[in-house]
């Protein structure tokens, strides 16, 4: 039977969350089903067209998680 290979599931291959035989499998795939492989460029293309963004939280949000990590570790041992 002949594997289904859903959007899904590519998606993940592209982000290099399949498994180690998924990824082969894929792969395989990928050199022989133009229609498999097309869709995975479209992906491809897509995720160029996202922007890299990065969120980093401000040093005040750091203290106060430092602290409330600190106050609930003593209560912990009290």
């Amino acid at each position: 039977m002949k594997q289904t290979f859903t959007p899904e599931l590519l998606l993940q291959f592209l982000y290099k969350e399949t498994s180690l035989a998924e990824s082969l499998e894929i792969a395989e795939e990928l050199e022989h089903d133009l229609l498999l492989l097309e869709e995975y460029q479209e992906l491809q293309e897509a995720l160029k067209e996202i922007p890299n963004v990065h969120f980093s939280p401000s040093h005040k949000a750091i203290s106060r998680i430092l602290k409330y990590s600190e106050e609930t570790t003593l209560e912990a041992f009290q």
